[in-house]
């Protein structure tokens, strides 16, 4: 098939808004973005470059490889682009950049501003986040403050990520989704400073420097940029609220230590230099009750067992190593064990929304996959967990994504009302450590869940 036109797909959105007119607009062209990826101009390009570049944080997050990158996207394009405007006067809404240079969507220069278009239909206005000032630092051993400790979600969320590889490696144990280790050795080959481990002293001597800056900026005016027309552009960034510590699976050792041990430490130590500052947050493997009171004890207050899929015969074929290791019963109830210790709104367990319906495994028709998914979501919200989802990405470094495009729009946008109905249902809070919720307050950039979400009343 075909992929389809530019104007298609702006049909698309909006015939599907107006199926789903208790949905805002802005999380369905978000979740079209997402899935689709978006493409940039070389005049859209050469503006970008002056903000809040990628950082590759974890995975690719692209819909081509870096080798088939023809303007060098990689090195040029934002991390995020903030939706605002245009003819359907759309409220602020951050998406994470997935390049795709063949996407129906583009970012280009229009009359020195940069736009979404899609064909010649204007959308709206692009904002971007300025160039963190941090990101300008070199940390005592060389290595760039960017590499080390960057920030996504406009600043809300700083992201670590201590261990860039996977040990459950190759066709027959990784998840069929992932390209964490095939990123690495792209971004690697690119000439890019990636470290397979981030050293402790790195990660201590960054939050160091982000801290030191964002209490000077507290006290002094912001600065403004001398350019007017990249001052149009811009929107300032959030001060950080939480981090993330997270990285690839140990199944057996690495550096000496297993996998609690290892990343036990890094939360331990941040904790112990910077008490209470941000919300730690923890995204590793299922755990036993003890091993998951260890996260707690070191001072994480969120934990994310992602379980990746619901469904057990996809969670076998698309999460091999998973289902060998540890296996998908083992996973669930460890889910629900790890409420006893965070308190459930506390585990926030992470799927890859859209894998439901990747060939030649998944659902053939998008009722089956909202059908399964509606089952997980009623089992752990049901008991007070309300799990979150990432819009998958086609990488074509992973196993599902190499020839093969994203789920329809209509499964994401059915998912959006699936979860926020369900959540609704069972009555639960907001989750902690994504920022506000609704639309224009929402900061989490990989999926439109938080855009959905009613914000709590207003206290009177």
């Amino acid at each position: 098939m075909s992929p389809p036109t530019s104007t298609r797909a702006y049909d698309d959105v909006l015939r599907l808004a107006e199926e789903f007119p208790d949905l805002p607009l802005e999380a369905i062209f978000k979740e079209d973005l997402l899935r689709r990826g978006v493409g940039f101009t070389e005049a859209a390009l050469q503006l970008s470059s002056r903000f809040k570049p990628k950082a590759y944080f974890i995975f690719s997050f692209d819909l081509v490889p870096i080798e088939d990158m023809g303007q060098g996207e990689n090195t040029r394009a934002p991390e995020e682009i903030a939706l605002r405007g245009g003819p359907h006067d759309l409220r602020r809404t951050i998406v994470s950049v997935r390049l795709a240079p063949a996407s129906p969507y583009r970012v280009d220069a229009v009359d020195g501003k940069l736009k979404l278009l899609a064909g010649e239909q204007e959308l709206c206005d692009v904002l971007l986040a300025p160039y963190p000032e941090p990101y300008r630092r070199t940390l005592a051993s060389g290595k760039l403050m960017s590499e080390v400790a960057p920030t996504i979600e406009w600043g809300y969320l700083i992201y670590l990520t201590v261990f860039r590889r996977c040990q459950y490696f190759g066709t027959e144990s990784e998840c069929q989704f992932c390209d964490i280790n095939e990123n690495f050795r792209q971004q690697v080959e690119s000439g890019r400073p990636y470290h397979t481990v981030k050293s402790l002293e790195d990660i201590l001597e960054a939050l160091q420097i982000l801290a030191d800056h964002e209490d000077a900026a507290a006290k002094t005016t912001p600065r403004i940029d001398e350019d007017p027309a990249l001052r149009a552009m811009t929107l300032p960034a959030y001060r950080s609220h939480a981090y993330t510590i997270t990285g690839g699976s140990i199944t057996e050792t690495l550096r000496g230590a297993g996998e609690v041990d290892f990343y036990c430490r890094y939360a331990a130590a941040i904790e112990s230099r910077f008490p209470g500052r941000w919300l730690s947050k923890m995204v590793v493997q299922a755990h036993e009750p003890d091993d998951v009171r260890r996260f707690h004890d070191a001072g994480v207050r969120v934990y994310h067992p992602n379980y990746e899929v619901w469904d057990a015969r996809l969670f076998e074929t698309i999460c091999p190593g998973k289902a060998r290791w540890i296996g998908r019963d083992v996973w669930l109830r460890r889910i629900l064990d790890a409420a006893q210790v965070f308190g459930a709104p506390n585990v926030i367990p992470n799927f890859v929304a859209g894998v439901e319906m990747a060939q030649p495994h998944g659902f053939a028709t998008v009722d089956e996959a909202l059908r399964s998914t509606g089952e997980g979501l009623d089992y752990f919200m049901s008991h007070g967990v309300a799990p979150r989802f990432t819009t998958w990405c086609p990488e074509p470094l992973s196993l599902l994504g190499r020839d093969q495009g994203p789920a329809p729009l209509e499964y994401h946008v059915g998912l959006l009302r699936l979860w926020r109905d369900t959540h609704r249902k069972h009555g639960l809070p907001v989750p902690p450590g994504y920022g506000a919720p609704g639309p224009g307050n929402a900061v989490f950039s990989v999926s439109a869940f938080m855009d959905v979400l009613e914000p709590p009343p207003s206290r009177t």
